[in-house]
């Protein structure tokens, strides 16, 4: 795949993907990356390319379109009478779930469709600060759900009815209780550690296997080979389902968030609330930071050997180090600091019961990173 995912248009590059329909391992990369620089760069014209048979041009979306369909009661979404909106943040998945529900009871509204190379100007990313103006169109047009997907549609986010952002979390949480609830699935849970706690307590509740990984869907991947995967999230947005290709699959995503509201026909913030109301409150936020590359090495060893003894009033109960650093407290809140695998930035992640604590904790990890960038 050619493409800069959710980073800015600049950092547009190569994907490898296998066989198996999802990322490579690593040994693959390197032995791909071992041929750069081997041979002087050639350039042929596109079209010449295409005569030649060096460049095959075929349309995949009919036989995506197909296998989704297949994963999913269909039929229920089509008769569910749902309007909703789909932000595709000026990506490839703009007019994807317009071309799968063309001729159902369902409504859809695409918003920021353009194709448009920039993307408006952000990276698209489904987070909150890239909505506003889909936002203001949802309180003056109010729709059951907007989905979001990122730039190459391989991550899903959201917003409830009003342009109220959800989380990424709260999407994860909500696919699980529909897996497991709905639908009776059982099977391994399997996470990045940047993922919320929420996840470990459904498991727990229900009986699941839980498995942790590094950030990075890759990781991911690597467990769904394995098998007896029910489902695999990452904190980005990025969701895995049983039955598919080993990789994340946004339009997937987002066509089972659809079941989920054809099968129970209630709100999104009514199954938040239920949810919270069984498993708690969890708040979480997200700091991106420019850290000193050749510093970043040093923060982490200093996280490792010097743990703080509490994370605001609940003592330690844990620290995982496979991937950065991240402290657990008794009452289940973390604090995590790890630089990104893509960017020369140091990202800062928490999660806690309340906005203000979420806010305290971030502060407390700001304060961790620029104590050691004046050493």
């Amino acid at each position: 795949m050619i493409t800069a995912s959710h980073n800015p248009p600049i950092f547009n590059g190569f994907k490898l993907k296998s066989y198996y329909g999802g990322s490579s391992d690593p040994e693959t990369c390197k032995a791909v990356e071992n041929f750069i620089d081997r041979s002087p760069i050639r350039a042929v014209k596109f079209d010449d390319a295409v005569r030649a048979g060096k460049i095959s041009i075929h349309d995949v979306r009919p036989a995506h379109f197909a296998a989704l369909k297949k994963l999913v009661d269909f039929n229920l979404i089509a008769k569910s009478k749902l309007r909703f909106a789909h932000d595709a943040l000026f990506g490839v998945g703009a007019g994807c779930f317009e071309q799968l529900l063309a001729g159902t009871t369902c409504k859809v509204t695409t918003l920021n469709a353009r194709h448009d190379v920039l993307f408006g100007g952000i990276n698209p990313e489904p987070i909150e600060k890239n909505y506003g103006p889909s936002q203001k169109f949802l309180r003056k047009h109010p729709h059951d759900i907007c989905l979001v997907t990122d730039g190459d549609a391989d991550r899903v986010g959201g917003m409830d009815g009003h342009g109220n952002a959800l989380t990424t979390h709260q999407v994860i949480c909500l696919l699980l209780h529909h897996l497991i609830v709905n639908r009776k699935g059982r099977g391994r849970v399997v996470k990045a550690l940047t993922t919320t706690s929420m996840v470990d307590k459904m498991c727990a509740a229900y009986g699941l296997p839980l498995v942790e990984t590094g950030v990075g869907f890759k990781y991911i991947c690597a467990e769904m080979l394995k098998g007896n995967v029910l489902l695999g999230a990452e904190e980005s947005g990025g969701i895995g389902f049983s039955g598919h290709i080993p990789e994340r699959d946004g339009i997937l995503a987002g066509l089972m968030l659809l079941e989920l509201l054809a099968t129970e026909r209630e709100s999104v913030n009514k199954l938040l609330m239920r949810l919270e109301k069984q498993f708690g409150p969890h708040r979480y936020g997200r700091i991106d930071t420019r850290f000193p590359l050749e510093k970043r090495s040093a923060l982490m060893d200093f996280l490792k050997k010097n743990p703080p003894e509490k994370l605001l009033r609940s003592p330690l109960s844990g620290m995982k180090t496979f991937d950065g650093v991240k402290f657990v407290a008794e009452d289940s809140s973390w604090l995590m600091l790890r630089g990104s695998g893509t960017e020369p930035i140091l990202r800062i992640y928490a999660e806690a019961k309340s906005d203000a604590d979420v806010r305290k904790l971030l502060g407390f990890g700001i304060k961790l990173a620029r104590s050691r960038m004046l050493n």
